[in-house]
């Protein structure tokens, strides 16, 4: 893909993302052997995989789930993640989850575009506290400060690497703009 790409940013129903699942399992498998920090390690079982895409549609259509994708030539080249939070007294928040762009387009702000809309959706829900983490020292880590988030804290051996090792995770929030908070 070329350099001027266009990248079309689409907020995904369900039936989307069923016409798309294989590229979305694509994504998934190459964002883990890229060395993503998503809750996968390498290599990834394809029944796990797409057994996870399916999951999503359902929470799409269950309303638990919001994922925005960007599309190239109408083909998914990365995606982002929103968790609705589903208690009574977190009805302000959700979670940013699975910010994946092929590795052969990433550094291209495909990643910030995409935070950009899911930011956008969260406004949109009336969802105006989010809060995501993501693995120390990774370059998400370096990214989402440039984007507003706040470090709130790290977690020592949060998750476990493709090596066996434990790795620790950074906890950020962004209180987006307009919110009653103080």
């Amino acid at each position: 893909m070329e350099a001027t790409m266009k990248v079309e940013v689409v907020s995904a129903p369900a039936a989307l993302l069923r016409d798309h699942i294989g590229e979305l399992v694509d994504l998934l498998r190459d964002s883990v052997n890229g060395g993503a920090s998503v809750n996968f390690v390498p290599p990834l079982d394809e029944r796990i995989n797409r057994h996870f895409w399916e999951r999503v549609c359902g929470e799409v259509e269950h309303g638990e789930r919001v994922v925005v994708c960007g599309l190239i030539d109408g083909r998914v080249i990365g995606c982002a993640h929103l968790a609705l939070a589903g208690q009574p007294n977190g009805a302000h928040r959700a979670e940013v989850q699975k910010v994946l762009v092929l590795t052969s387009l990433r550094r291209r702000g495909i990643a910030r575009t995409l935070m950009a809309a899911v930011e956008d959706e969260a406004r949109r829900l009336g969802r105006w506290l989010l809060v995501l983490d993501t693995e120390v020292g990774s370059g998400a880590e370096q990214m989402y400060p440039q984007l507003g988030y706040v470090r709130a804290g790290e977690i020592p051996a949060f998750a476990r690497a493709a090596n066996g090792e434990f790795v620790s995770t950074v906890l950020f929030y962004k209180l987006l703009s307009g919110s009653p908070a103080p």
